[in-house]
């Protein structure tokens, strides 16, 4: 049985090369050259007997097999390691969270002293994407994805809905009428954007400005705390910044925002002892934000 099994070395890779969809950057995370890499998937492809990429100039992507073939190979891995932890001992109270980083810069990291002081038992490692990824990362218990709705392929419940607004400085000068000519600011690819805010609370004739985009939070909102101009925000991102004064909401109106963030466990982690207790000061910690727990 174990003849039919590739090597674990050759599944280590393609992950890799799935993950980053590049055998470039597969070469890096594995400190391996990128020619060793390729001969390993090559390797992988004739053990199997069918590819699992479509090399295209300049693209590699996943066929039919890859697709099929990824999900059980980062089971495997999850596997092995919780079983290694069990056996060893190691990484009891270890929880890898993955999530975006506007949410680790903005709401987790300010909030990592609480847990620590309420369950010094958890050590908590913690993984940034930029936008929401195919799949968890390998070794990952917990995510929190932000999204419009993850695949019906993945087992995910509403953690947070947000209300979006814009946000400025204190002491910045705008109105309703002259909002369109400011230095406006906002996240690349969010359906939760200027001119869905404009329309919602009824602003007539929104004209085409100008807006700098980023994608991330992380980098426009800084220019805005010191005096840049407005950015649409919502209420989990911008809330500490507002509760420290450094920030203002100049418009009462709040709209909702079709994205929500998302909590995923793995089914292994639904059973462990720390990460439940993680996931409920997670939920503690949120809820009583006006009108966004769910």
């Amino acid at each position: 049985m174990q003849k039919d099994l590739p090597p674990l070395g050759w599944l280590r890779t393609f992950e890799a090369a799935a993950r980053h969809l590049s055998f470039t950057g597969a070469a890096r995370d594995l400190n391996m050259t990128q020619s060793a890499v390729s001969q390993q998937i090559k390797a992988l492809e004739a053990h199997l007997g069918r590819p699992l990429f479509h090399r295209r100039p300049r693209v590699l992507e996943l066929t039919e097999t890859g697709i099929t073939y990824l999900p059980v190979v980062r089971e495997a891995f999850r596997t092995l390691q919780q079983g290694t932890r069990a056996v060893t001992g190691r990484g009891q109270g270890e929880i890898q969270l993955q999530c975006n980083l506007s949410f680790a810069v903005h709401w987790l990291s300010p909030r990592l002293p609480l847990l620590r002081r309420d369950h010094p038992e958890i050590r908590l490692n913690i993984s940034t994407e930029l936008w929401e990824p195919r799949e968890m990362a390998q070794g990952a218990d917990v995510e929190i994805r932000f999204s419009l709705r993850p695949a019906d392929t993945v087992r995910a419940e509403v953690l947070h809905r947000n209300q979006y607004f814009p946000v400025c400085a204190p002491g910045y000068q705008v109105t309703l009428e002259t909002l369109a000519d400011q230095p406006l600011f906002d996240c690349v690819n969010l359906l939760a954007n200027w001119r869905g805010w404009a329309e919602y609370i009824g602003l007539e004739a929104w004209p085409d400005p100008f807006i700098t985009y980023a994608t991330t939070y992380s980098v426009l909102l800084p220019s805005v705390v010191a005096g840049g101009g407005l950015c649409l925000a919502h209420d989990l991102i911008a809330g500490d910044l507002i509760a420290s004064g450094r920030l203002v909401a100049p418009f009462e109106a709040r709209v909702p925002m079709p994205e929500s963030y998302y909590l995923i466990q793995t089914p292994q982690a639904e059973t462990r002892p720390e990460v439940q207790a993680f996931v409920s000061w997670l939920k503690t910690q949120l809820n009583g934000l006006d009108g966004t727990q769910a």
